[in-house]
C-alpha cells in the first residue's frame, strides 16, 4: 500500500510505513478496525463526498443481525460480525462474508451460541458483536469479549475457539483486538482483575497474561491496542482505566505507564504522529494527552506528557492525524483541529449530533460521522470548511471502511455501499 504521498512523506508516514511493512493487504484493503495502519488513513481515490440513503447508493441490504462492528474489506470482499436471535431464545455470534459487488452474503458462519444468562445487561449503545475483525493471510480473526474469540479462514472454516478467558464484563464487550506477527493481542479490562493477553493466532493458546495495575477504582475499558516502533523495537500501546502503557508484544512486558487519575471507560484507539501518541483518558471527564513514548521507562507521567487539553476531548472517537494537526470530535459533537506537537487550537466547531463513530482521512478529506447517520465531510487544515453535510437516515455508531470509490457504513437497519453506481 502505496500511503506515503497520502501522508505527505511525514515523519509520522515514515513511522507508520516501518510499523506496516510486510503486512498482506491490498492497496486500498481494510483489514482491521481503522483500516491497515489503525490511524483512520487510507490512500483510495475518487471516495464519494455527497451522498443520502437513497443517493450515490451503489446497494444497500438488510443489516445482518446485530452489532456495531466496523466492516472490513479485501479485495472484493466484506467481512463483518453480528448477534442474531436463534428460534430456541439463545443467541449466535456470527462471522459474515459479503460480496462488495452486489452486496449478497458469500458465508454466514455461525461461530458462538450463548444461552440468556451467558449475555450480561450491556450498554444501550452496545451489543454482542462491537469489536472489528482482522484479516491477515488468509484468516479472519473475530473477538466477541468474554464470549470468545476465533480465527476463521477466508471460505468461513472455523479454525480454532478460544472460550477460557472467564471474566465479568460492563456494558458488554468493545475493544478490538491487534494482530502483531502471530500474536493476537488484546484487553480484558473487566470488572475486576484487568489484564492484557496475547493468543498465538495459529491455534489460539494462551501465550502470555499481563496484571494491569491501575490505581483507578473503575477497572473496565474498551480500547484497541496500536502497535508502534520505538527504537526499532515493537511495543503495544494500550490506554486503559487509570493509565496509558507500552508492552513488549512478545511477552506483554509493561515497559512504561503515564497515569492520569480516575479516568475510566477508556475508548479511542491511540494515534502516533510526530513522536507523540494521543491518548483519550476515558470518563467522567476526558481530556487528551499527547504522550512522548520515546525512552519512557517505568512510571513516566512526570516525564512523558508533551501537551493535554479537556477541551472538546472524546470520550468514544478516537482522533485522527493529517500533516502537522491533530483532528477529534467529542462525543456531543463538537470538532477541533490543532497543532499536533504543542495542542495550539486552530479551531473548535459544532458539528452537531452526538459522536461515537472514529473518522477517517481519504482521497484529501476528513470523514466524521455522527450516531444519527449525517455525514460530515471536512477539508483538512487551519481554517474550519465543511464540504458537505450528507443525510442517511440510518442510526450509525460503527466507523466507515473505505475503498476506491466507496464508502462502507454498518447502520442499525442497512448495510451501505456508499459511491457511484456503474
Amino acid at each position: 500500500m502505496n500511503f506515503l504521498p497520502t501522508l505527505r512523506r511525514t515523519p509520522q508516514s515514515l513511522v507508520l510505513l516501518a510499523v506496516f511493512t510486510g503486512s498482506a493487504w491490498g492497496a486500498t484493503d481494510w483489514t482491521e478496525f481503522r483500516g491497515p495502519t489503525g490511524q483512520g488513513h487510507s490512500d483510495a481515490r475518487s471516495v464519494p463526498v455527497r451522498w443520502t440513503g437513497s443517493s450515490n447508493v451503489v446497494w444497500k441490504v438488510a443489516a445482518p443481525g446485530r452489532g456495531w462492528s466496523s466492516p472490513i474489506v479485501v479485495k472484493d470482499r466484506l467481512y463483518l460480525t453480528a448477534a442474531i436471535n436463534a428460534a430456541d431464545g439463545e443467541v449466535t455470534l456470527n462471522a459474515l462474508c459479503l460480496s462488495t459487488v452486489d452486496g449478497h452474503t458469500i458465508w454466514n458462519r455461525e461461530v458462538f451460541r450463548r444461552e440468556a444468562g451467558e449475555l450480561p445487561g450491556i450498554h444501550s449503545k452496545n451489543g454482542q458483536a462491537s469489536p472489528t475483525p482482522i484479516f491477515r493471510d488468509g484468516r479472519i480473526y473475530v473477538h466477541f469479549g468474554h464470549l470468545g474469540t476465533a480465527a476463521l479462514s477466508a471460505d468461513g472454516e472455523v479454525l480454532w475457539r478460544q472460550t477460557e478467558l472467564k471474566y465479568t464484563p460492563v456494558h458488554g464487550n468493545g475493544g478490538s483486538p491487534v494482530l502483531w506477527e502471530d500474536t493476537l493481542i488484546f484487553s480484558i479490562d473487566a470488572a475486576s482483575e484487568p489484564v492484557v493477553v496475547g493468543l498465538s493466532s495459529q491455534d489460539g493458546k494462551v501465550r502470555w497474561r499481563t496484571p494491569r495495575k491501575t490505581p483507578a477504582k473503575k477497572t473496565f475499558s474498551f480500547c484497541t491496542p496500536l502497535v508502534i516502533q520505538l527504537d526499532g523495537k515493537p511495543q503495544v500501546i494500550l490506554p486503559g482505566s487509570g493509565f496509558v502503557a507500552g508492552y513488549a508484544p512478545k511477552d506483554g512486558s509493561e515497559l512504561w505507564r503515564v497515569r492520569y487519575g480516575e479516568g475510566y471507560s477508556v475508548v479511542p484507539r491511540p494515534v502516533y504522529a510526530h513522536g507523540l501518541l494521543f491518548i483519550g483518558t476515558g470518563y467522567d471527564r476526558p481530556s487528551l494527552f499527547a504522550v512522548r513514548p520515546a525512552g519512557a521507562t517505568g512510571d513516566a507521567t512526570d516525564t512523558a506528557i508533551a501537551w493535554q487539553t479537556a477541551k472538546g476531548a472524546p470520550n468514544t472517537p478516537s482522533t485522527i492525524s493529517v500533516g502537522d494537526e491533530i483532528y477529534f470530535v467529542s462525543d456531543s459533537g463538537t470538532a477541533t483541529c490543532a497543532d499536533a506537537r504543542t495542542g495550539k487550537v486552530h479551531w473548535n466547531e459544532r458539528l452537531g449530533g452526538d459522536f461515537s463513530a472514529s473518522p477517517v482521512y481519504a482521497d484529501g478529506r476528513l470523514y466524521f460521522q455522527n450516531e444519527t447517520g449525517t455525514g460530515f465531510v471536512v477539508k483538512p487544515g487551519t481554517t474550519f470548511e465543511v464540504l458537505a453535510r450528507n443525510e442517511l437516515g440510518d442510526r450509525t455508531l460503527a466507523s466507515y471502511a473505505v475503498a476506491d470509490g466507496t464508502l462502507y457504513i454498518r447502520g442499525a437497519e442497512q448495510l451501505y455501499r456508499i459511491g457511484s453506481a456503474k
